[in-house]
C-alpha cells in the first residue's frame, strides 16, 4: 500500500475512533449524538454565514500548517509562528496606512512584501541561534512569541493607536474582497492555496526542497554531500516565517481591515496541531486544517441545537490529536505482515508428529 493512501487511512480512522469516543461522551449527558453531529455539519455549511465562517477559519490553518511542516522537514520546531503573524499583521498594517502615496495595486504589494520580510527577519534570529550557537529554537521562538504579543499590544495601543474604544490601529487603505458576507471569508483563500501548491510543488520537485529533505534527515550526511546545513535550516525557518507573516496580512487586510490587538491568538498554536497530526506532511495538511475548521464553526451551531456544550469538540480534538500521535493504534504493517505470511502446510503438519 502507498504510503500517502496509508497516512490518508490512519487519519480516516483516527478521525471516526475519536467521534465515536465523543459519542460516548454526549450520551453521558443524555443528549444524541447523531443530533448533535448532524447539527455540527448543519453549522459549519449551511448558508453563506457559516460556510463562509469556516473558509474563513481555514486560510489561517491551512497557512499556519504549512509553515510549521516546512520548518520541520529541516529539523526545525517553529512554535514561533503565531509571534510571525502578529509582527507580520502589524507590518501590513503600518504600510497600510502610511504608505498611502503608492497606487493601490503597488500598495497591496507593499503590504505583503513588508509583511513576509518581517516574518521571515522574526524567525531569521532563532533559525541562526539554533543553527550555529545551538540554542534550541523551541525555547526562543516561545519566548519570541510573548515579545512579539507585547510588542505589537504596545504599538496599537500607542504610536499606531486608532482612538477608538477597542485597542486597534486606524483602518488600513486597501482590504481583501470579501465574498459570502456577512462572513469575513476573502480572496486571501484564493493566497493560501495557492501558497500551499507553490511550497508543496518547491518541497518535492526541487533541488531546494531535496535540501530540506536531506538536512532533516541527517545534517551530517548533508554537510558531507557538499549541502550546508546550517544555511539550509535557517532558510526553511525563514521560509516558515514569511509564511506567518503572509497570515498575518491576509487577516488584517482580509478580514478585520485594521490591526486588532491580540487577533491571532492561538491560530498558529492551531495549525501547529494540524501539522502535527499529520507528522508535517504537506500533502495531508490542507485536509486536516479543513476538517479542523469544520470543527470550529460547527461548534457554535452544535450547542445551540442540542445543549451539547462547545467546549465537547474542544474535547474531541484533544482525543482526536491523542489517537493520532498513538503510532501503533492503527498500524497497516501488521496486515501486510500477515498478507506476506505463508499459508499453513497441512501435508507438513501431519508429517510431524
Amino acid at each position: 500500500m502507498n504510503n500517502t493512501i496509508e497516512k490518508i487511512v490512519k487519519v480516516l480512522l483516527t478521525i471516526i475512533v475519536s467521534f465515536l469516543v465523543g459519542a460516548i461522551f454526549i450520551l453521558i449527558i443524555d443528549e444524541n449524538p447523531l443530533d448533535a453531529y448532524t447539527a455540527l455539519i448543519e453549522g459549519a455549511f449551511s448558508g453563506k454565514l457559516m460556510f463562509g465562517t469556516t473558509l474563513a477559519n481555514f486560510t489561517p490553518l491551512l497557512l499556519t500548517s504549512i509553515a510549521f511542516a516546512i520548518a520541520a522537514k529541516a529539523g526545525a520546531f517553529n512554535v514561533g509562528v503565531e509571534g510571525e503573524i502578529f509582527l507580520g499583521g502589524i507590518a501590513a498594517a503600518y504600510i497600510g496606512i502610511n504608505w498611502t502615496f503608492l497606487p493601490a495595486p503597488l500598495l497591496y504589494v507593499a503590504c505583503f512584501a513588508g509583511a513576509i520580510i518581517v516574518g521571515a527577519a522574526w524567525a531569521w534570529i532563532p533559525g541562526v541561534l539554533k543553527a550555529y550557537y545551538n540554542v534550541s529554537e523551541v525555547c526562543t521562538t516561545i519566548l519570541m512569541n510573548t515579545v512579539a504579543v507585547y510588542l505589537t499590544s504596545y504599538l496599537v495601543n500607542g504610536p499606531m493607536s486608532g482612538g477608538g474604544v477597542n485597542a486597534q490601529s486606524a483602518d488600513v487603505a486597501v482590504t481583501l474582497k470579501q465574498f459570502m458576507r456577512p462572513s469575513s471569508a476573502n480572496v486571501g483563500i484564493i493566497i493560501s492555496i495557492i501558497v500551499s501548491i507553490l511550497i508543496i510543488v518547491m518541497y518535492y520537485k526541487t533541488s531546494f526542497g531535496f535540501k530540506l529533505k536531506s538536512v532533516g534527515s541527517n545534517p551530517s550526511f548533508s554537510d558531507c554531500m557538499g549541502i550546508d546545513s546550517k544555511k539550509i535550516f535557517v532558510k526553511a525557518m525563514m521560509l516558515s516565517g514569511a509564511i506567518g507573516g503572509l497570515v498575518g496580512c491576509i487577516e488584517v487586510l482580509g478580514v478585520h481591515g485594521y490591526y486588532l490587538d491580540n487577533f491571532a491568538t492561538n491560530l498558529g498554536i492551531n495549525g501547529m496541531l494540524a501539522a502535527l497530526i499529520v507528522k508535517s506532511n504537506l500533502v495531508m495538511c490542507p485536509p486536516l486544517a479543513f476538517f479542523l475548521a469544520i470543527l470550529r464553526t460547527g461548534a457554535l451551531r452544535m450547542q445551540q441545537s442540542t445543549g451539547v456544550p462547545k467546549s465537547l469538540v474542544d474535547t474531541i480534538t484533544a482525543i482526536f490529536i491523542i489517537f493520532a500521535t498513538m503510532d501503533s493504534l492503527f498500524n497497516l504493517d501488521v496486515f501486510k505482515k500477515i498478507k506476506r505470511k505463508k499459508p499453513f502446510d497441512t501435508k507438513l503438519a501431519k508429517g510431524v508428529k
